[in-house]
C-alpha cells in the first residue's frame, strides 16, 4: 500500500480488520513484525516512536488524546514544538479551524467532541506534515460536525498534504478519497476506484457489510 502526497487514502474494513493496528505501526507504537514502512529513503520501521513525527508525519489518534487540563493553546503548542515550527504555522492551522481562535485559553476537557477532534487534529497539523494519519475522525461526532472534519480534511488535500483516512462512515469516505483500500485481518485485500464502488458495492458488502450512496 502507498499513499501519494495530496492524495486521501481511504483504509476500511469491519472492526478488528488491523486498520487502527496499522496506523499505530507507522507511527512505531505497535512492533512492525512483518515487511516494512518507509517514506522516502527512510525506514520507519526501524525507528523509535519519538523519531517518526521527525519526518513529517502527523497522527490524529483515535479518542483525540489530548490532555484535558491544559488549554487548547498549549495543546497546540505542543505539536509545534515537535518539529520546532513557527509561529507563523499555527496561524495557518487557525485559519483551518477559526472556531479555535476563541477557545486558546479554555481547558481542552471543557470542549465538546467536536471541537476536541478539531483540537486533536489541528495540534497534529502544527508539526506540518507531509502525510497526516486519521484514525476515526468522526466518531462520536454529530453530522454537522462530522462534515466540518471532512472538508477540512478535502482543504488539506489542496496543501498537498497525503492523508490515510481510517474512518466508519463509510458514505463521507467514499466522497473525499481519491482511493479506497479495504483491510481483512491485518492484510490488505482490495483496492478500489470510491465510484465505481459506489455503482458497485458488492466489495462494500463484502469488507465492511453495509451499502452507501456517492
Amino acid at each position: 500500500m502507498k499513499v501519494k502526497e495530496g492524495e486521501i487514502l481511504g483504509l476500511l474494513g469491519r472492526n478488528g480488520a488491523g486498520k487502527s493496528t496499522l496506523l499505530k505501526s507507522i507511527m512505531g507504537l505497535v512492533e512492525v513484525v512483518s515487511g516494512s514502512i518507509s517514506l522516502d529513503d527512510n525506514i520507519l520501521s526501524e525507528q523509535q516512536a519519538h523519531n517518526i513525527p521527525k519526518y513529517g508525519i502527523g497522527y490524529v489518534p483515535q479518542g483525540r488524546r489530548l490532555f484535558p487540563e491544559l488549554m487548547v493553546e498549549e495543546n497546540l503548542k505542543m505539536g509545534l514544538l515537535v518539529r520546532d515550527s513557527s509561529t507563523d504555522v499555527l496561524d495557518w492551522v487557525l485559519s483551518l479551524f477559526p472556531l479555535l481562535k476563541s477557545r486558546m485559553k479554555q481547558k481542552s476537557g471543557t470542549l465538546s467532541g467536536g471541537e476536541q477532534q478539531m483540537v486533536a487534529t489541528a495540534r497534529a497539523l502544527c508539526l506540518q506534515p507531509k502525510y497526516l494519519l486519521m484514525d476515526e475522525p468522526s466518531e462520536g461526532l454529530m453530522p454537522s460536525m462530522t462534515e466540518t472534519i471532512l472538508e477540512t480534511v478535502e482543504k488539506l488535500k489542496t496543501e498537498n498534504v497525503g492523508i490515510l483516512l481510517v474512518e466508519q462512515k463509510i458514505e463521507g469516505t467514499l466522497r473525499v478519497s481519491d482511493r479506497i483500500v479495504f483491510m481483512e485481518n491485518g492484510s490488505i485485500s482490495e483496492e478500489s476506484d470510491p465510484q465505481k464502488l459506489a455503482e458497485n458495492p458488492e466489495s462494500l458488502m463484502k469488507y465492511v457489510g453495509v451499502k452507501a450512496r456517492y
